[in-house]
């Protein structure tokens, strides 16, 4: 069955939906994109993540095709004619395309907005009872503070992770520090303090949630994570807004252990955060 999308100005059937060929994102990679989910039919956060789409285009200087409080009403709009709230919840990803050039490479100013929805998928539950393996990635993301359509490196590494059993892979710099993974942010538990990476990273929704609640139980250092003090780590683990908080089993060949109890307590948290959130927004 197919979904309703928006397309640059339009509300169209997902299996009719189109771009032009010859737009930039299709050309060059050229464009950003944001990626949240509902609660009860209620985006989680929407306002925090139209804030990072527009931090996004700021730095790779791209201009929005709208205001931000006119991409909030096509989002709502959006999830309305696909009949939320009432239909369970949706994943939902806003896209901006580089929008036409005239020589290939030079936008034009006619950047597009898109918004996808579709049902969303919950995570297998044996993730968080038993937690996952992670697997490090001797990479790094080209400007890791916006969020953009470039995602080659990402797929690359996820396809090793998948070869290797594992859900994530973590990107480490030159340096050696753990920064964080492809699609999530990356915490570590030592001594009963939460560490988290502070630079070369996207900062997540979730990760400033999730921030929020352990500065209620916890000492929290935002800081550089060396990959071998990580690999020392009492817990870890990742969060994202389609994971939530995920527990971390292992870390390559590193045994972390199960889920432990700071991290069980994050995850009832954000359990009861996102259940209120479903109560309304």
């Amino acid at each position: 069955m197919a979904n309703i999308w928006y397309v640059d100005g339009e509300y169209v059937d997902s299996e009719a939906a189109q771009l032009p060929a010859d737009d930039l994102a299709v050309l060059r990679g050229y464009g950003i994109f944001d990626f949240t989910r509902t609660y009860g039919g209620h985006p989680f956060r929407l306002d925090d993540h139209l804030q990072r789409l527009q931090r996004s285009a700021e730095l790779v200087l791209l201009d929005l095709p709208l205001p931000l409080a006119e991409i909030r009403a096509v989002v709502l709009e959006t999830l309305a004619r696909n009949g939320y709230p009432g239909a369970g919840d949706a994943r939902l990803r806003l896209l901006v395309t580089g929008g036409d050039s005239p020589d290939d490479v030079t936008p034009a100013g006619n950047a597009r907005l898109v918004v996808l929805v579709r049902p969303f998928a919950a995570q297998p539950v044996e993730r968080y009872r038993e937690g996952i393996k992670i697997v490090t990635n001797r990479r790094e993301r080209p400007m890791p503070e916006a969020k953009t359509i470039e995602y080659v490196s990402a797929i690359l590494a996820q396809r090793r992770a998948r070869q290797a059993g594992a859900v994530e892979a973590i990107y480490v710099n030159r340096a050696g520090h753990a920064l964080e993974g492809t699609t999530t942010n990356l915490f570590a538990v030592f001594d009963g303090r939460l560490v988290t990476p502070a630079d070369e990273i996207l900062y997540g929704v979730t990760r400033q949630a999730v921030l929020e609640l352990a500065q209620r139980r916890m000492p929290v250092e935002r800081r550089p994570l060396p990959l071998e003090e990580l690999l020392r780590a009492d817990e870890a683990f990742i969060t994202s807004s389609s994971k939530e908080v995920c527990p971390v089993r292992q870390v390559d060949e590193t045994l972390i252990g199960p889920p432990g109890p700071h991290t069980r307590a994050l995850m009832q948290d954000f359990r009861e955060m996102a259940a209120a959130w479903a109560c309304g927004g």
